[in-house]
């Protein structure tokens, strides 16, 4: 067998300034380049093996070139890969009665589309149609894609790059307790930052506007997770108003957080479920869902040229084979605890760990200085080292001060406390 050359990471960075929009950056002051994955593992052009904690940023929930959904997805390609989903084929409407069966409450209906900035564009658009308005309200510090209506509706500064935004946008306070932005106390708020999406529908809209679109945990944010009730009361809130719920499940579907969408932890069941991502393991996937009375509004002409194509529908239905064949929603919920206590055990001996938070195997670790202010920069420091030991570890935040663990869900407990005791000896040697 012919060995491989590979260019390098030198080589990758030179080629991306001259062929590759700048607004394209990439991780670590040392990057690698990767060249093949095996479940849980990355494997580099040196031949080194990686511990993947990030799965491509909630992607690769049933790992890396997964033998059984690869080996289906290999015979479809070789068989039909694309005619565009206005002929008939099969597989495209089989995975919209299996979404239908897997998503909560009375979801039923799915359009199909390539990316989730996609899936969360014809999300509004079918609120609009329903609700006859266009207003939008979201959350500070949430991302929903790279579009110009996505950008719009984000609520981090350094994603809203688009120099004229959208109008008719309005934010409410998102549910962050460890800084919350109402100043309140989780113990005594009763829920103010719930409250607060009342008195912005009363004094910035028209009084009903046509959505509340929210990640169900917020992720580039820090992997923020709403205290319970949030989501209850914003429901509640929202009927009063005629206004529909949309849920980003992005990130967070199919079994990463311990069941099959984050929602579901809340009781709620929204109007609209957006979702992409894990759905196909690496093909390109996505669909927005809602109920029959929502969906059965949309009835002028629409179509995605690629959202459905048989082979990503391939994709989609081995994923959920394998998701309930392999109990990846229970694998993920103990392996999340595991997680979350071993981090916990770290902060009483580490206090840059500010705090832990997460559901299933979606955790994050905010790491912070004496003052509680920001550490961005010590945490870059952790993960080149990390990754100089073999762990690939993700950071989001606001402030980039977040280590996030969204590991493929294929991740054993051996794994994780072997990460775990790695991040404890660079805590020892950095003397934080």
């Amino acid at each position: 067998m012919e060995e491989h050359t590979y260019i390098g990471p030198e080589g990758i960075i030179e080629k991306k300034k001259k062929y590759i929009m700048p607004c394209l950056g990439h991780f670590y002051r040392e990057p690698r380049q990767f060249v093949r994955g095996e479940m849980q593992y990355l494997f580099d052009h040196e031949g080194r093996r990686y511990l993947d904690c990030f799965a491509g940023v909630s992607v690769i929930n049933c790992g890396h070139c997964n033998p059984e959904i690869t080996k289906k997805v290999q015979e479809q390609v070789g068989t039909l890969q694309h005619v565009c989903n206005i002929y008939l084929t099969e597989n495209f409407v089989n995975l919209a009665e299996r979404l239908a069966e897997v998503t909560p409450g009375d979801l039923q209906k799915s359009f199909f589309c390539s990316t989730g900035s996609e899936a969360t564009e014809g999300a509004l658009l079918l609120a609009s149609i329903y609700t006859k308005n266009s207003e939008i309200i979201a959350l500070r510090n949430g991302l929903h894609g790279r579009t110009k209506l996505g950008m719009s509706i984000t609520g981090i500064g350094m994603w809203r790059t688009d120099v004229n935004p959208v109008g008719g946008i309005h934010f409410a306070p998102n549910p962050y307790c460890y800084r919350c932005p109402l100043g309140k106390k989780r113990e005594t708020c009763d829920l103010a930052c719930a409250n607060a999406v009342e008195d912005l529908i009363k004094t910035a809209t028209s009084g009903h506007p046509g959505a509340f679109i929210a990640e169900s945990i917020q992720g580039n944010a820090g992997i923020i997770v709403p205290p319970e009730g949030y989501f209850k009361r914003v429901k509640e809130i929202l009927e009063t108003y005629g206004t529909l719920l949309i849920t980003d499940e992005v990130q967070t579907g199919f079994a990463r957080t311990g069941k099959m969408f984050a929602i579901e932890h809340s009781g709620v069941t929204p109007d609209i479920l957006v979702c992409a991502k894990a759905l196909g393991n690496g093909a390109p996937i996505s669909a927005f869902i809602a109920s029959a009375k929502i969906a059965d509004t949309y009835t002028k002409p629409g179509a995605s040229t690629l959202g459905g194509n048989p082979v990503s529908s391939t994709a989609g239905l081995a994923v959920l084979d394998y998701i309930a064949s392999h109990h990846l929603m229970e694998h993920a919920a103990k392996c999340g605890e595991l997680l979350r206590n071993g981090l916990r055990e770290l902060q009483k001996r580490h206090p840059i760990i500010g705090d832990i938070r997460g559901l299933g195997l979606m955790t994050g670790a905010e790491f912070v200085h004496a003052d509680k202010s920001p550490a961005p920069e010590v945490l870059d420091e952790i993960l080149e080292t990390m990754k100089d030991r073999g762990f690939i570890i993700g950071k989001n935040g606001v402030a980039r001060n977040v280590m996030a663990f969204q590991p493929p869900l294929v991740i054993t407990e051996k794994n994780l406390t072997d990460t775990l005791d790695a991040l404890e000896m660079v805590l020892n040697e950095m003397k934080l």
